[in-house]
């Protein structure tokens, strides 16, 4: 007999339908008998647990059915379907037959699961047809079932079959399917299916059926990463039904992001920069998720999910890759008038992550990605979140449209050298990137010196090479790269700085091989001039504070500061300077360029709190410069000094700084700089300060004034930055 079966439903969670037609010749059998029947209601006794309602189609009223037993045995060609109430959602099915009308119309209103017996069309359809909450096969397994509620998957390893969901996206090797959401935030109702061979088998909008083995992937080369849950090696796809459509998960109205704090595992008073850090593993302690504390376990709950983005605002540039950070609307913290977030201390003087802030990667589409800065403003993106090269993600399945972008003006600073005030004293902070003799962008940082920064009394810079620049020959002096740079600026404002440095020794300095960087001070001998009376010091001579009660002095001037000690291995050495103004008022000033980050985890991979690399390296650094800046200070408790360069480390990390800031302050925190307007940098989501300076508590008393100008981290273009540090410039009073 030839059987047409139909059966409709609406999916809870997934907001589509599923119609799926199906011809069988097949003659119904008659049912299994077994020991415990389920209890039926408005039918014929002789029905059984097979529910068969002979008659005129929609003649008669459908069977009532309540719970019966389980565990009964299935024989021959019969099979069973398991119908789960759902708390009350209701499902119907219609069974329609060409001879002999055969009418079957259950409506489910219990909670409990109801066992029939079906003849085999009901079995062929149970076989093709998925019924979200109110049918699922016997031994299936749901995507909630697989993704569970922590970071690895309880059936890690395990073989799952019937696992069913709408297909949302396809990438280049696998694509990502959604079932129905759990009442559980914590579990995602989303999974990526790895596997190149079966993207030709399924479309987006395809309602479908599969087994598979689950696995957690991480890429060999990047231990530090977390695992991504995913099937791999995907068999029996069944497409159940096809062109359908699932609304996306709306961040900030369906579910939010946390604001503030990144992983449970980050213990320690600087939360994620907590030393030491590397003290514990996500994959080790796969604690249950509370995504409504931690950003990491929030991302972690939407794996596989299909999101909108609302009115995404950028934190900064693309990477090489293409991607670009962005934070839609939802509530944020840490926001700067440019519409970045910046790392600053939260409730508990806890450093903030900035976890609400998504990484988005390249479409999926193959489109490419526009080129945001900071603060432009973007239509709505949705896409699949993803965990790829060590960040949660949003796999857009288009690419992004830019709404608007931030005027691009950068204005100079307000505050100006003044020939008349002889207590006062500008000075101003740059790491050139890299500068040699012959750098086409020399021209473009002296035009920021004069023009932005209007020419401070002192200037400390960092990254200046030697010589030859990258050319890896034995040269070690720079003189010619800071005449260069000296001549562009009296060429743009008609200010001749004089400059001062300690050459290194060659390839010992870290940066680019050859080139040898170093610090060095650019200064208007109109204003001040190295302190007469010390000789200037050689790349291995240590210098010492000497002279008398309120009347300290250098052995070298300039000179390096402890250059012989272990920390200072493969960086930059300290560069220290006696200065005089023309009224004879006493500065030290300290320029640093301490190891830089490189082999530091990402903030969201598995290490916790994450790898900062090398955080000891850098603390023993600090406390170099720190027995340096106290041997001044307890020879006149009243001394000038300024300890400032690029730090290559937030002054968050404050088990790195203790020893600097029991003796001086950041002059941000002297000044009255907004906590979210102190940033010279800008990495991922980040806007953070690497730069930085320190002042005593003589300079801190007579009110100094600073400023951030951020002439790169909001360059209208990537290509247009100079350099990837903004420079600053600040004022104090020596009296």
């Amino acid at each position: 007999m030839a059987v047409t079966t139909r059966a409709t439903t609406r999916i809870p969670g997934l907001a589509t339908t599923v119609i799926v037609t199906v011809t069988a010749e097949a003659t119904p059998t008659a049912a299994a008998t077994t020991t415990a029947a389920a209890q039926v209601t408005n039918a014929p006794a002789t029905s059984g647990n097979l529910q068969r309602f002979n008659g005129a189609l929609g003649g008669a009223a459908a069977p009532t059915v309540t719970p019966g037993g389980r565990g009964f045995q299935v024989e021959g060609s019969d099979s069973f379907l398991n119908i789960a109430a759902a708390l009350g959602r209701s499902c119907d099915i219609q069974h329609n037959s060409t001879r002999n009308g055969i009418v079957t119309h259950w409506t489910v209103a219990s909670s409990d699961a109801l066992f029939l017996l079906l003849d085999e069309v009901m079995a062929r359809l149970c076989s093709l047809v998925f019924l979200s909450a109110c049918l699922a096969r016997v031994s299936s397994v749901s995507i909630t079932d697989i993704q569970g509620i922590s970071y690895l998957s309880p059936l890690n390893g395990q073989t799952v079959n019937n696992v069913t969901g709408l297909v949302t996206a396809k990438a280049s090797n696998g694509f990502y399917f959604q079932g129905e959401r759990s009442e559980d935030v914590r579990a995602s109702n989303g999974l990526f299916v790895f596997s190149s061979s079966a993207l030709p088998l399924v479309n987006v909008g395809d309602f479908i059926t599969l087994n598979g083995r689950v696995s957690e992937f991480r890429s060999a080369t990047s231990p530090n990463n977390l695992f991504m849950t995913e099937i791999v090696s995907p068999t029996d796809i069944v497409v159940l039904s096809s062109n359908n459509t699932l609304t996306p998960l709306i961040l900030g109205k369906d579910r939010s992001p946390p604001t503030r704090l990144l992983n449970a595992l980050d213990v320690g008073p600087d939360g994620f920069l907590s030393v030491p850090n590397n003290s514990s593993l996500i994959s080790t302690t796969n604690a249950t998720l509370q995504p409504d504390k931690f950003g990491m376990d929030f991302w972690e709950s939407l794996e596989g999910q299909l999101v909108t983005i609302p009115s995404p605002t950028a934190t900064g540039f693309r990477n090489n890759f293409g991607e670009f950070w962005v934070y839609g609307d939802w509530k944020v913290t840490g926001k700067n008038s440019r519409g970045g977030l910046t790392i600053n201390f939260g409730p508990g003087g806890i450093p903030d992550g900035n976890p609400e802030a998504v990484i988005i990667g390249s479409p999926l589409d193959r489109s490419s990605n526009p080129q945001p800065v900071l603060g432009v403003r973007l239509a709505d993106i949705t896409g699949v979140v993803a965990y790829q090269f060590g960040f949660f993600y949003v796999i857009p399945l288009t690419a992004p449209q830019i709404i608007s972008r931030p005027d691009p003006t950068i204005s100079p600073t307000s505050i100006k050298s003044s020939p008349r005030d002889k207590c006062s004293l500008t000075f101003g902070d740059y790491n050139v990137e890299n500068m040699a003799p012959t750098s086409a962008h020399i021209p473009a940082i002296a035009s920021h010196i004069s023009n932005l920064l209007l020419t401070p009394d002192i200037m400390f810079v960092q990254e200046i090479q030697d010589n030859s620049g990258p050319t890896n020959d034995g040269t070690v002096s720079a003189n010619l790269t800071l005449t260069a740079l000296v001549n562009a600026i009296a060429a743009v404002s008609n200010v001749t700085y004089a400059f001062a440095s300690v050459d290194p020794v060659d390839g010992q300095d870290g940066g680019q091989p050859g080139g040898n960087i170093r610090t060095a001070f650019l200064y208007r001998p109109e204003k001040l001039s190295l302190a007469p009376g010390a000789p200037a010091g050689g790349a291995l001579d240590p210098t010492e504070v000497q002279g008398r009660f309120l009347k300290p002095k250098l052995s070298f001037n300039p000179g390096r500061i402890d250059p012989l000690n272990s920390a200072w291995d493969a960086t930059r050495k300290p560069l220290v300077a006696h200065w005089q103004t023309k009224d004879g008022k006493d500065l030290f000033t300290i320029n640093l360029h301490l190891s830089s980050k490189g082999g530091s985890s990402s903030t969201q991979g598995d290490a916790r709190p994450p790898v900062n690399s090398p955080i000891a390296a850098r603390s023993a650094q600090v406390a170099s410069v720190a027995t340096f800046v106290k041997a001044i200070l307890t020879k006149d408790p009243f001394a000038n000094i300024i300890v400032g360069g690029d730090f290559n480390e937030f002054l968050q990390t404050r088990s790195v700084y203790q020893p600097l800031t029991k003796l001086l302050t950041s002059i941000d925190e002297a000044a009255g700089v907004p906590e979210v307007e102190r940033y010279s940098y800008v990495f991922d989501q980040n806007a953070q300060q690497l730069d930085h300076a320190l002042v005593s508590d003589a300079i801190k008393l007579r009110r100094a004034q600073f400023e951030h100008v951020h002439v790169n981290t909001w360059s209208p273009s990537l290509s247009a930055r100079i350099s990837d540090h903004d420079p600053s410039v600040g004022r104090i009073r020596l009296c």
